[in-house]
Order: C-alpha cells, then sequence, then structure tokens
C-alpha cells in the first residue's frame, strides 16, 4: 500500500480539521476546554480476510448484546437460568428500573454500537470495552478521509480499499427503520458537548434535524420539533446524544437542563424512537463484559469469534484471589467510568496505594474488574519530523436495521506518550484513518 504522499499534507490537513471545528471539549476542573484532536497520516491497513472476521465477530456480538437487552428488561431468563449473577445486573449504575418491561421499536436497543478493540502482538484482536449508550467517533475518520481525498486523489485510486462515505447512508437507513412516523433530529446538548463537531456534522450529513431541548416539545403523546418560524413537525426518530439520566427531567434526573419533559413517556408508548435506547448502560458495565461470551453461548448457540481480553471479577473468590497475587501484572478498571479514566497498572503503584486499592477492591469487589496487560501492536506515527512506534486501539462501529452492518472503516486512536496504553482522546490522544482493503 502506497501512502507515502499524505505524509506531505498532514500538517496542512490538521490546519483544515482545525478551522472546520474538528475538536474534542472536556470539562476539567469546571471549566470548558476545546483541544484538537491530532490526526496522524499515516493511515492503519487492514486486509480483506482480517477485517472479513472482524465483521462476522463483531456482528454476533451486537446481536448477543441486543438480545441481553430484550432479556434484562422482559423475562431475565439469563438471570433465571444462573448465566449472569443477579447482583451484576441490578447493581450496574447502567440499569434502570425505569425501563423494566419497555420494549423499543423493532426490539432494536443499541442501534449504534461502538466496540473498541486491540490487535495483540500474536495477532489476535481483542475485545477491550462494548459503548452502547451514545459511542461517539465516526464522523473524525469520515472528514479526515474527505480531506486526503483532496490532498492526493492518486492515492485512493490507485489503492485496493473501501469507501468509507458510506457511514451517513448507514446511519440513515438505521434510523428510517425504526422511525415511528415523522423527521428524524439529533439531540445535542449544545456547542459545550464534547462531541458537537460531531452532531452537527453527522446532521448535515444524514439530512436529520439538529435540535437542542428548546426545539422539542411533546404534546398529547407525540414529540414535535419546532422550526425558527414556529411551526411544528412531528417527529418519528431521535438519535439522542445526551445521556439517559438528563434524556428527561419529568422521568429521570430531575434537575436536567437539557432533556426534553416527557419524552420518555412518547418513547414508552411506541409513538418515537430513540436511538440509542435507554438503559443500554447495564450492557456495556464493564463488569457485565466479563460475560459477554457467555451471553453468545446462551443466545445465539455459537461460541464467540472474537476473544476478550483475559479478565478477572473480584466479586467471586476464586478471581479475587488470583487479583491479589498477580496484582502487579494487572490492570484494574472501576466499571463506572469510561474515557480512559478509573484505569490503574499495578505496577505503576507505590506500596502505599497498592495497599490503599486493595481495601477499597475488598470493601467494593463489584465496583472492578481486572484484565491481562494486553500487549498490543504499536502502528507508526509521524512525529516531529521522524516516524516513531504507538500504541493504538480501534473503534468499530456497528450499526443495527433488519440486520446488523460493520462500517468498513473505523476510528483508529493512538497514544501520543511513548509506552503509553491510554488512547483516548480526553486523555490526549490523536486519531488516523482505518484502511480496509477489499480483494
Amino acid at each position: 500500500m502506497e501512502h507515502s504522499e499524505l505524509l506531505k499534507h498532514k500538517d496542512s490537513i490538521n490546519e483544515l480539521l482545525a478551522r472546520y471545528g474538528v475538536k474534542f471539549g472536556i470539562y476539567k476542573n469546571n471549566v470548558f476546554k476545546e483541544q484538537l484532536f491530532p490526526f496522524d497520516s499515516i493511515p492503519r491497513i487492514i486486509e480483506h480476510d482480517e477485517f472479513s472476521r472482524l465483521e462476522k465477530g463483531l456482528k454476533q456480538r451486537v446481536m448477543a448484546l441486543n438480545l441481553f437487552l430484550n432479556d434484562i428488561y422482559g423475562k431475565k431468563q439469563i438471570v433465571k437460568d444462573g448465566v449472569i449473577p443477579e447482583d451484576f445486573i441490578f447493581a450496574s449504575s447502567g440499569y434502570m428500573a425505569e425501563c423494566e418491561g419497555v420494549t423499543p421499536a423493532k426490539k432494536i436497543y443499541s442501534h449504534i454500537s461502538g466496540i473498541d478493540l486491540v490487535k495483540g502482538k500474536d495477532d489476535c484482536w481483542y475485545i477491550l470495552e462494548d459503548n452502547l449508550r451514545v459511542p461517539s467517533g465516526a464522523s473524525y475518520p469520515m472528514i479526515a478521509r474527505d480531506l486526503c481525498r483532496r490532498s492526493s486523489p492518486d492515492t485512493f485510486h490507485n489503492n485496493r480499499l473501501e469507501d468509507n462515505r458510506n457511514y451517513a447512508d448507514l446511519l440513515r437507513k438505521t434510523m428510517d427503520y425504526v422511525n415511528q412516523g415523522g423527521h428524524t433530529v439529533i439531540l445535542t446538548p449544545g456547542r459545550y458537548n464534547a462531541a458537537y463537531f460531531e452532531h452537527s456534522y453527522l446532521a448535515e450529513k444524514t439530512g436529520a434535524h439538529l435540535a437542542t431541548d428548546s426545539e422539542l416539545i411533546v404534546e398529547k403523546d407525540r414529540l414535535y420539533y419546532v422550526s425558527s418560524n414556529g411551526a411544528k413537525e412531528r417527529v418519528g426518530a431521535v438519535y439522542r446524544r445526551i445521556s439517559d439520566e438528563y434524556l428527561d427531567p419529568m422521568n429521570f434526573n430531575p434537575e436536567s437542563l437539557i432533556g426534553i419533559p416527557h419524552i420518555y413517556e412518547v418513547f414508552r408508548k411506541g409513538n418515537v424512537a430513540l436511538l440509542n435506547a435507554p438503559g443500554n448502560g447495564v450492557a456495556d458495565d464493564k463488569g457485565i463484559y466479563y460475560f459477554v461470551p457467555k451471553m453468545i453461548r446462551y443466545y445465539l448457540k455459537e461460541e464467540p469469534i472474537l476473544s476478550n481480553a483475559p479478565t478477572y471479577l473480584p466479586f467471586y473468590e476464586e478471581d479475587m484471589k488470583y487479583v491479589l497475587e498477580h496484582f502487579d501484572d494487572l490492570v484494574l478498571k472501576d466499571v463506572a467510568e469510561a474515557g480512559g479514566y478509573g484505569v490503574v497498572f499495578g505496577s505503576s503503584m507505590t506500596k502505599q496505594q497498592k495497599e490503599d486499592f486493595i481495601a477499597l477492591l475488598k470493601r467494593e469487589p463489584r465496583r472492578f474488574i481486572a484484565q491481562e496487560v494486553i500487549d498490543f501492536q504499536d502502528l507508526d506515527v509521524f512525529d516531529n519530523g521522524e516516524i516513531v512506534p504507538r500504541k493504538a486501539d480501534l473503534r468499530a462501529f456497528v450499526l443495527m436495521a433488519e440486520e446488523p452492518m460493520v462500517w468498513k472503516s473505523g476510528l483508529t486512536r493512538f497514544s501520543r506518550n511513548t509506552d503509553s496504553f491510554i488512547v483516548n482522546s480526553s486523555q490526549g490522544g490523536g486519531f488516523k484513518d482505518t484502511w480496509v482493503l477489499y480483494q
């Protein structure tokens, strides 16, 4: 694969990304700060056969997770059959009792799933976590590919890579499939949200209305979009980019200032689709992650195609014993945290920190998982005039309509620090394009 021409345009592409507002906003110490999401022009390349296996495994995983969500807010058969302990469902911060007995349109809970993977030095892909609530990141490789095409059209003419410009079509198909009659809107908390660029970009590409809470109202169990001239238009699907607890102050967090009063009642009565469905957090709890291979066997009667990272639950006595004996060799994760937060390496702690953490672990074993540290592959990154190796992961996007659809692209994030395993944009990471090759 020839991509050297793109290196010449790295700086100009990043300048254009900044001009177009491709930034990542974060709140820190009660201050909102926007930072660039640095783009590296050396692409990650995935061969056709390799991606075909990933595609099958990702579809299998998302199908099982959707079946799990239908079950857990319905009959709870997987709990009754002893496959998953009750504690891991109802103690999850993502479980929402308000969703009991509420079935979303077409029985789809996770319409857009962001599955994070790494490729080990053993050439095997490992799932790190499942993001089923409000997964973000698709817009970054979309616009980066567009700018790269403009900078070096011959690069894309001469290489056999899949075109990633169909994400908007896949998203539109996903939204239309569950639309309950009316317009589709993308609900954003507003311009100070970390992923506001993505909200506006996806609205533009799909033709959906970009709306804030002030532009949506509920009347007589229907949801309406109110245009600038006061006209009301029925809304049939909402791709919401705000967390469950802030979605509806009348049903969830009463202090929410960015939600739509009574929107959950409209959803519950089947008059609007919410993408993703409320309550999904119970399925991407890091404690539940441990059980996904069992879900696949239980619901689909199949062996998992893709592997979890080797994971231990201190909740179980045997696993707690293993974690304490191998503490320095493991990475510990708080199941309720995201974005690279709540992740600690046993080997990096002081003696006192270890003692304090182990005491906390024994007090709250359900709160943590422990994983083997996967020595995942480095990717080449162009940094300060030279090519250097950096750790990188891949967020794959799976969209669900009549069947699961895997986008033949993805968000490859890399660490900008030598030897760091943390690649999240909120932790200062960068991103690169993901080339999926066809035969």
